[in-house]
């Protein structure tokens, strides 16, 4: 999941990178990113759904019955997608269904299920189950559930109660159970790591900069590419060596099918210039390695006379590093146990606006539109809220005066002295509420003491030997003033098990607060010349859409899976019997 770059540092062909270069090269790999997914990758997976039911139908109305399951994905404006149906068994009130329904898990998406079981006219036992009328069918009854209930459930194994929606049954007390088991495929497991280099880069306009990514696609059955990774981008540099990308074979396919390499030079209006590409399977790119051979770039060139005309070119992309193995994945853990826990930090800095006027950020709508501060820790904490079995989530305020003090730059947003947990997301609303009325909005906007104050939960919890890790969202209307402060805290926090999510909100302008995202360039550097363990802090405006109607939320808990898998490799931290490989 996410970019497909691994941690490990880039060595190797790159131009020293001085301060003002590093900035460039965050914003550089930041507008790669978007670019990245403005072209349709993001982060998933393949799951199989496994489905028997118990109890089917009333005895008395359906003494026999020959059912069939239909899954459905629920879109958001409520319609019904079709995803697949289960063969017909025949005279089953207790079947057990061999067809396996695939589907694809998105961490920084809900996704809702619904299944419908239908009792199958016998005289069409013969009739294949994909043209069968359903309207002509007997409804049985009806589950609905969220993907990522049945995925974060120990086993992946999860019961639900059938019942009636708008069909009109008699008894309805007795439609029986719906079991529902998730299986991720055996691909996701089988990774594939590879080093890329290039020489000699030909970057045909003489007055732009060789700042240069890979974007790697694969084809699909219609003929057309879908970007699976891309590499970070490497600054003012004609012979770059980038980080490990890191792929598994349900991305691919297979190692025989072909991939398209692109490598773009990076261009901050975001039309970014094709190198050149090449086109080589995972197959071939392991020999490429093997023998030490480089392979040519080309550029395909119009011409009226050839139809597939293309230019090689003196470039070489190289294959330095090629190793397989077998990986735990993200969902791995969280069947085995792992949870992941949510922590609020909120702005109540005086640049937000007074909260009892309609221009303010903190307006509490009477008709219950939520702010933008509401907005965004609803649309991270109805994601993260699944992974928490417990739902206590810690949530503080910073840059307000509580009643008779002074300011404080993390205060409990419950009121309490000691206790920052609340329950459940409706806790985190009614507490932020209480807050506005009880608080007087001051300043500045500093972020080191909250930062602070997550990370020795994080710490308390790696002490205690819990299987938990966590992700701080903090909602800002502003620059913070704490620089080297903040720089300081992430830097500790990096050793810890926490992400940090940065989200501005407002019309401010946020350039200055890209320097907090390592995503985007060089690894952030303490006041004691100490760098980050890992990424594990991003921050975007929550005004950003990316492409295909891809949010700044999504963007942004769609990278927290490959953070936490960092964490968990680079500490070698197991939580199941390898027979689960």
């Amino acid at each position: 999941m996410g970019n497909c770059c691994s941690d490990e540092a880039g060595h190797g062909g790159a131009h020293p990178v001085g301060p003002a270069a590093a900035k460039a090269a965050q914003a550089a790999s930041a507008a790669a990113d978007r670019f990245l997914r403005s072209r349709g990758a993001g982060a998933s997976t393949q799951i199989e759904l496994s489905l028997s039911a118990s109890n089917l139908g009333d005895h008395e109305y359906f003494p026999k019955i020959n059912p069939m399951v239909v899954v459905y994905s629920k879109r958001k404006d409520g319609q019904l997608e079709e995803i697949g149906r289960s063969e017909v068994t025949l005279n089953s009130l207790n079947p057990s269904w061999m067809t396996k329904i695939s589907v694809q898990y998105q961490f920084e998406v809900l996704q809702p299920l619904v299944f419908q079981v239908f009792d199958i006219d016998p005289q069409l036992h013969d009739v294949s189950e994909k043209i069968l009328k359903l309207e002509e069918q007997q409804f049985l009854g009806e589950a609905t559930c969220l993907l990522s209930e049945v995925v974060t459930k120990r086993d992946r194994l999860l019961t639900l109660k059938l019942g009636v929606s708008e069909h009109n049954l008699p008894n309805p007390s007795k439609f029986g159970d719906l079991t529902v088991q998730a299986e991720e495929s055996a691909g996701s497991k089988a990774i594939m790591e590879m080093v890329f280099r290039c020489s000699d880069l030909e970057i045909k306009d003489l007055l732009t900069k060789s700042d240069p990514f890979l974007l790697i696609s694969r084809i699909s059955d219609s003929g057309m590419p879908v970007p699976i990774c891309k590499t970070e981008v490497r600054k003012n540099d004609l012979n770059p060596r980038w980080k490990p990308v890191i792929l598994n074979l349900q991305q691919i396919g297979s190692k025989e099918n072909p991939l398209i390499i692109e490598c773009f030079n990076f261009s901050s209006n975001g039309k970014h210039d094709l190198v050149g590409k090449i086109v080589k399977s995972v197959a071939e790119l392991e020999n490429m390695y093997h023998w030490q051979n480089g392979d040519f770039f080309f550029v395909p060139v119009s011409n009226a006379h050839e139809c597939h005309s293309k230019e090689v070119l003196k470039s070489q992309l190289y294959v330095e590093k090629y190793v397989e193995s077998n990986r735990h994945t993200f969902l791995d853990y969280i069947s085995a146990g792992c949870q992941l826990n949510f922590m609020v930090g909120v702005d109540f800095t005086a640049s937000n606006g007074n909260p009892r006027l309609p221009d303010s950020l903190h307006y509490i709508d009477p008709s219950g539109r939520p702010n933008v501060y509401q907005k965004a820790i609803l649309e991270i904490g109805d994601v993260l809220q699944y992974y928490d079995p417990a739902k206590r989530f810690p949530s503080w305020g910073f840059g307000a005066r509580p009643i008779d003090g002074p300011v404080s730059h993390c205060f409990n947003l419950n009121g309490s002295t000691y206790q920052p947990e609340v329950d459940g997301i409706q806790g985190i609303m009614s507490a932020y509420i209480s807050a506005l009325r009880n608080v007087s909005l001051a300043g500045p906007t500093l972020f080191g003491q909250l930062i602070g104050t997550a990370m020795a939960i994080a710490s308390q919890s790696l002490a205690d030997n819990q299987q938990k890790y966590f992700t701080l969202l903090i909602v800002t209307d502003g620059v913070v003033t704490d620089f080297q402060e903040t720089i300081d805290a992430i830097i500790r926090a990096s050793d810890f098990p926490m992400s940090i999510i940065v989200i501005g909100v407002g019309g401010a302008d946020f350039k200055e607060m890209e320097f907090l995202d390592p995503n985007k360039g060089e690894k952030l550097e303490s006041s004691t010349g100490r760098v980050a363990s890992r990424d594990m802090i991003q921050f975007a405006p929550m005004n950003d859409v990316h492409g295909r109607g891809v949010s700044t939320v999504q963007s942004l808990l769609a990278e927290i899976p490959g953070q936490f898998m960092t964490y968990m490799r680079t500490r070698e931290i197991q939580t199941m019997p390898t027979s689960n490989l």
